[in-house]
């Protein structure tokens, strides 16, 4: 079974736990990649870019979002076609953006793609731990000004939170086959959605609260 199993994959063709170029099977379905790109598009970052784009006005703002979002399609395009190489179709799968770097620029590209790739890893880890441990920060003085009240300063530290997080992200990163949890994506998805829909709430309520402020002071 196994010489035959062998010499199907050395042919190119796929097999029930096997693909076409001998990696393991992909059990990936239209939920989890659904999931996978809301949560890449609907991020933490839909927060302040709203706050970037009024900064900007209707017009410049609106145009800058088209035009990122033309950015976005194309690139997505290009990821597309280098997901086979060298043929589109017959061709190894490249798994990762690394290995289709690789595979169509050379090694010199590779090396300062794996810089920035990795440099961006690490920054954005950085700057998630940090918001973390601010937004627990906030929680905590929220807390204390509903029980105590706004005169009594409530100060607290973020480096206990700073340190929690980062120790939980340490625990989770050890994770066998953690890009295999699917549920994750899932719950991401829906938390995206519920913290964007909650800021499109709380933006309504201003717009209408300074709008009846005003008619009263009219």
């Amino acid at each position: 079974m196994q010489k035959q199993e062998s010499y199907t994959l050395e042919k190119g063709e796929a097999t029930q736990e096997f693909d076409d170029d001998g990696q393991i099977k992909r059990t990936g379905t239209w939920m989890s990649a659904s999931a996978h790109i809301i949560t890449a598009v609907v991020g933490s970052g839909v927060l302040s870019l709203t706050w970037c784009l009024a900064q900007l006005g209707w017009i410049f703002g609106s145009f800058l979002l088209v035009v990122f979002a033309v950015i976005s399609w194309y690139t997505c395009t290009l990821l597309t076609n280098c997901y086979r190489s060298p043929h589109p179709v017959t061709g190894a799968r490249n798994y990762n953006y690394m290995q289709a770097v690789k595979t169509n620029l050379g090694g010199r590209q590779y090396i300062i793609c794996a810089i920035a790739q990795y440099g961006t890893l690490i920054g954005v880890s950085i700057g998630y731990t940090i918001t973390s441990s601010i937004s627990m920060g906030a929680i905590k003085r929220s807390n204390c000004f509903k029980k105590y009240g706004h005169d009594k300063g409530c100060h607290t530290l973020n480096s206990p939170f700073l340190l929690i997080v980062a120790c939980i992200e340490l625990v989770l990163s050890q994770l066998p086959n953690f890009h295999k949890l699917s549920f994750l994506s899932i719950i991401a998805a829906i938390m995206s959605f519920v913290y964007s829909t909650i800021g499109m709430g709380l933006s309504i309520a201003k717009i209408a609260g300074e709008t009846s402020f005003s008619l009263i002071i009219k």
